[in-house]
């Protein structure tokens, strides 16, 4: 799909926004692991976390595919930065297609200029991937629901005024997944954010344990304002958030890949641009192949769902596919740098430390192969003609 005239525009923008302003600075917040408030503040000047908000509400509402593209070019730069707009944009996405009149115009007016950032609120420290058997749970009294529980490795966490808390409402609900809603909470008396997890990469973006101590919450806080209808609705917001996760794998590979090729030209040895001995020659070969599979099948699935097609299998396939394939793209940009790409000196060895998040993260590709699974079954997949 060919982005408009506008999100062209907005995806050069983030190109020029990635050269001139990221690029340059990123080490001053990475290797400390601060938080890059000057680059957020930027990015809200810029529209980014607006970029799933309907226009009527403020926000840029772009496509999906330009979504996607707009994303990889972040992370081109930066995958945390990338990462700082992946919740929010889920949660922004939740609220436009299920939440209340009120709920729209609460919250998206605010999270389209970035003054309001969201988060998602779904792992549990003892749950990982097992979402429909969260513990977390929510009990109604009165006008209020009050909430107990906890959730881990919450990205953005300190820095969120609204969180998307996936949540039991019925726990004696079967199958268990009926009994599960998406309260929209903000801060308040009862939530306890805890000290941000030491992370091999993805640094900077804090990721930190969230406690729910009998936190009270209005009713209508509810996402849709009915309680028990909470699991069909994230897993498809889960769609757009596997497609995000893809795209920043892309951009990391895209980064290593870019790096790769540019030192290939100028490192010599035996007298020739080492790019010219055949094993170098084939790494970047297979690099650049896999990148662009990865890159076919994300703006695949990103098509699909702004078509308004169901796409938990392409999304699967896409963040399952360009995940891996950033993680080995990082490895063999290494190899081709020899011991420079293990050197601090280098950008190389972030790509390296930040790809492995996107295996692990928005659903582990092990799940990813079980939704993958299930649906060719469901769907007699098998026979379609991709």
């Amino acid at each position: 799909m060919t982005p408009t005239d506008e999100e062209a525009a907005i995806i050069a923008l983030t190109r020029d926004f990635v050269d001139t302003r990221v690029k340059p600075r990123v080490r001053e917040f990475e290797e400390s692991d601060t938080y890059p408030e000057p680059f957020i503040e930027e990015m809200k000047q810029l529209g980014f976390f607006g970029l799933v908000v309907p226009a009527v509400y403020g926000g840029i509402d772009v496509g999906t595919v330009a979504f996607a593209r707009i994303t990889e070019e972040l992370a081109r730069g930066w995958m945390s930065l990338a990462g700082a707009i992946g919740g929010h944009s889920v949660i922004s996405a939740l609220i436009t297609q299920f939440g209340t009149d009120d709920q729209r115009q609460r919250y998206l007016p605010r999270m389209a200029t970035g003054e309001l950032r969201a988060t998602m609120a779904l792992t549990e420290p003892s749950g990982g991937s097992d979402l429909q058997n969260v513990r977390t749970f929510a009990v109604r009294d009165g006008d209020s629901w009050v909430i107990s529980g906890s959730k881990t490795w919450i990205s953005n966490a300190a820095h969120s005024g609204l969180f998307g808390l996936l949540c039991k409402t019925d726990r004696s609900a079967v199958p268990a997944h009926r009994g599960i809603s998406v309260l929209l909470v903000e801060p308040g008396p009862g939530l306890e954010i805890g000290p941000k997890i030491p992370k091999l990469g993805y640094r900077g973006i804090e990721a930190c344990t969230v406690s729910f101590d009998d936190m009270r919450v209005p009713a209508e806080a509810v996402l849709g304002g009915e309680p028990d209808r909470g699991w069909v609705r994230m897993m498809r917001g889960l769609e757009l958030g596997r497609i995000q996760v893809a795209a920043r794998a892309l951009g990391v590979g895209q980064a290593a890949l870019e790096a790769a090729v540019s030192y290939a030209q100028v490192r010599e040895s035996f007298g020739k641009p080492i790019w010219q001995h055949q094993s170098v020659g084939n790494l970047i070969a297979d690099m650049a192949t896999k990148m662009r599979a990865a890159r076919l099948l994300t703006l695949d699935a990103a098509e699909r769902l702004d078509a308004g097609v169901r796409c938990d299998l392409e999304a699967g396939m896409a963040k399952l596919f360009a995940s891996e394939t950033a993680v080995q793209v990082a490895v063999d940009a290494m190899r081709v740098h020899g011991g420079y790409g293990y050197s601090r000196e280098l950008d190389v060895e972030r790509y390296f430390r930040d790809a492995p998040l996107m295996v692990l993260g928005e659903g582990t590709n092990e799940i990813q192969r079980n939704v993958i699974a299930a649906q060719i079954i469901a769907r007699d997949a098998v026979n379609e003609r991709y």
